[in-house]
């Protein structure tokens, strides 16, 4: 295993930031955060037509790019880096992996994905952990599905769902489109404002089944979203620890840097020291995804990476001083993603308990 990051890697970040410096200003930002359409869906577009970071674990046969989980989590790195309001989590990772684990996958729906002509959402509730239960709050019976999912993320900018319900004969997984009098999406108030969820009601909505099996494409799914959440994690704190070093560096008091005064070098070389840490920890992950190693690797990851961008979120917003305080700064758009992201996919409580027992240490009380 190497963990470094490889130099088709580096080529991929560097297209990704370029396109994010351009497109994913902070004030750019905040703006559209305060409008009702907070998902920046031209900036989603060019992400998946031009650069083809929507299809990136889609295998060439499906018409994807053939990389693997690394390479996804060097777009999440750069994404938590910006908080760009874009629907990777939701559409790229969470929906396409869901539709990967069907037999046979969807090639056409993949395929529009991947390009970014169709925006998906896998209707669980983004606070579902790895290893849950089943969801069991949508019906499938008399061909039609009725019933309510809340919090579901990306789902205000989805076009297609998919869709975990239980019918008479156990779990099934669908596809719904979005555009039917019988689906309803409802914007819900999110902490986070640059990842908005929204509530589904299903109403008898006409659905595509998905053939396979259903319980181990949703669980694979939130696996690897699980995994690979810990790189956007790791662009949030590497964001928050760099924009904070370069404010200490040039604000002055007493007639000299805060940045030289002791007390904060040592908060800052702390921070360093964790995100150094999350860094492998979440490249690990992304490494194990699809092998032996990947509930453990995940687990581990996430519940280190959460933690350690809440952290850093908040040494931004306390060592900005005044500034850090104010709606005009972005450090509480960071703050409010890393607080999202550290109960999204499971808390890092639930992590430690699922942990546990799979190295053999006694569960965490």
């Amino acid at each position: 295993m190497n963990l470094l990051y490889s130099d088709v890697e580096d080529q991929l970040r560097a297209s990704v930031a370029d396109l994010l410096a351009d497109r994913a200003q902070p004030a750019s930002i905040l703006a559209r955060c305060e409008t009702d359409k907070p998902h920046d869906l031209d900036l989603w577009r060019t992400l998946t037509a031009e650069l083809g970071a929507g299809s990136l674990h889609v295998p060439e046969s499906l018409g994807g790019q053939g990389a693997s989980a690394r390479e996804v989590a060097v777009v999440l790195e750069e994404l938590g880096r910006t908080v760009a309001p874009v629907p990777f989590l939701g559409s790229a990772v969470l929906a396409t992996t869901a539709l990967l684990g069907c037999e046979p996958a969807d090639g056409e729906l993949l395929g529009a994905l991947g390009s970014g002509r169709t925006v998906g959402a896998l209707a669980v509730s983004l606070a579902t952990a790895p290893g849950s239960a089943f969801p069991s709050t949508v019906e499938y019976t008399d061909g039609v599905l009725r019933g309510r999912v809340r919090s579901v993320a990306d789902a205000a900018a989805a076009d297609v769902l998919v869709v975990p319900a239980v019918g008479v004969d156990g779990p099934t997984l669908h596809t719904v489109r979005v555009d039917q009098a019988q689906v309803t999406v409802t914007p819900a108030v999110s902490l986070d404002l640059t990842r908005p969820i929204a509530d589904v009601t299903f109403d008898g909505a006409a659905s595509t089944r998905l053939t396979g099996d259903p319980e181990s494409a949703l669980d694979g799914a939130l696996w690897t979203a699980a995994a690979l959440l810990a790189s956007e994690q790791v662009g949030v704190a590497d964001w928050c620890l760099t924009t904070t070093v370069a404010y200490l560096k040039d604000r002055h008091q007493f007639g000299r840097p805060v940045g030289s005064f002791q007390a904060l070098k040592h908060r800052l070389a702390d921070l360093f020291g964790e995100l150094a840490l999350a860094r492998a920890a979440a490249r690990n992950a992304a490494d194990a995804v699809g092998g032996p190693e990947e509930r453990v690797a995940a687990l581990l990851a996430n519940s280190l990476c959460s933690t350690v961008a809440v952290h850093a979120a908040e040494e931004c917003v306390q060592l900005h001083g005044g500034i850090g305080m104010t709606w005009e700064h972005p450090a509480h758009l960071y703050l409010k993603r890393a607080k999202a992201d550290q109960i999204a996919l499971g808390t890092p409580g639930q992590h430690r308990r699922l942990l546990a027992p799979l190295v053999d240490l006694p569960a965490p009380r």
